[in-house]
Order: structure tokens, then C-alpha cells, then sequence
């Protein structure tokens, strides 16, 4: 089966669609380093909006427990691919979460799935960063959440200001993240230590 005959029929409309784009540039989107490149790019944002096919159910229900476990729980260094959606250029960092039990915890890798399930999305960070929290928040009902991410956006470093150095950091405090000034601190404190054991 041929790349073409593998394609759905929302890719090959997605493929039409770039090919016209790619001529409005004044491209010839027929000539050999293009001929391909309307399908590759229609298969790259399939997959790079593939979350908006995914559910949260579907990622966490039969991952959550009944445990005594009531101390801080962190996930940090997650990376982070994602497209923004006002300039359809990628996004890209570092996602860090936490969470405080109350009754439930979640399976550790569940955590990076959710963070991905929501960038593989058309996103802004600061959606990106509350949709996880909040997510975790109404999953567990735990006793806080806590999410920091920190990105670079190709829209600022490619165009507009070109600020090459500069990182975008949003947060979402929820619980005892937000009332408790050292649970905050403390959650901080660990995410800006060093990335721990070398596997």
C-alpha cells in the first residue's frame, strides 16, 4: 500500500488544502522536493492534533487507587511538544506537576499521557497548563494540584520580536498549592533541584 492509499480521507483534504497553500507562497507544489509534502504535513498534524481524539476516561480510569498515601506527589521534567494556535508553529518545553492525595493516587505514567493527550491539541500554554490541573483536580479530588510549565515558542524566536533566549512559565495552584504558601514553596523548591538519578 502506497503512502497516498494510506491516507484517510480528513488527510487528504488536509493534503489539498497545503498544496493550495504552498501555490498561494508562489511554490510549485508539484515540483520533486514538494510532491510529497502536502501528504507528509497533513500525517504530521494528524498526529500532532491526535489528542483531540484521545479522553481523559479513557487515560485515567483504570489507573486510579484507593491508597494511604497523603504526602506530595511529582511528576516534573515532561516534555512538552505542542503547536500554538495562533500561529500554527510549535511550542516546546517542560511540564512539572504535582499533586497532594487525599483518598487516590494515579498511576505515575498516566501523568506524562494526560500533559500529552492535551498538547497534541491546538494550544496556548496558559489553556495548556490549566486544563491539567484542573483535569487532576476533578479525576482525584485530591487535596491539591500543582502545574508548572516552561516553553519556548517558535512564534516569538522565528518572527515577530525574535527573542531567541526567552521562555514562556505559566502555573496553575490549586488546593493546598494555592492557601499554603510552603506547600507552594516546597513544590518549587523540588522541581529547581537537579534532575536526580542518571539512568
Amino acid at each position: 500500500m502506497t503512502e497516498r492509499e494510506a491516507m484517510t480521507e480528513r488527510e487528504e483534504r488536509i493534503a489539498k488544502l497545503v498544496g493550495e497553500l504552498l501555490a498561494q507562497l508562489g511554490e510549485d507544489a508539484t515540483r520533486e522536493g514538494l510532491a510529497k509534502t502536502p501528504e507528509r504535513v497533513a500525517k504530521a498534524f494528524t498526529y500532532l492534533t491526535s489528542g483531540y481524539t484521545r479522553d481523559v476516561h479513557d487515560i485515567l480510569n483504570d489507573a486510579m487507587f484507593v491508597e494511604e498515601y497523603d504526602e506530595m506527589v511529582v511528576v516534573k521534567d515532561i516534555d512538552v511538544f505542542s503547536v500554538c494556535e495562533h500561529h500554527l508553529l510549535p511550542f516546546i518545553g517542560k511540564c512539572h506537576v504535582a499533586y497532594m492525595p487525599k483518598s487516590k493516587i494515579v498511576g505515575l505514567s498516566k501523568i506524562p499521557r494526560l500533559v500529552e493527550m492535551f498538547s497534541r491539541r491546538l494550544q496556548v500554554q496558559e489553556r495548556l497548563t490549566t486544563q491539567i490541573a484542573n483535569t487532576l483536580n476533578e479525576a482525584l479530588q485530591p487535596r491539591g494540584v500543582a502545574v508548572v510549565m516552561e516553553a519556548v515558542h517558535l512564534c516569538m524566536i522565528m518572527r515577530g520580536v525574535e527573542k531567541q533566549n526567552s521562555k514562556a512559565v505559566t502555573s496553575a495552584m490549586l488546593g493546598a498549592f494555592r492557601d499554603r504558601p510552603e506547600t507552594r514553596a516546597e513544590f518549587m523548591e523540588l522541581i529547581k533541584s537537579g534532575r536526580g538519578l542518571q539512568i
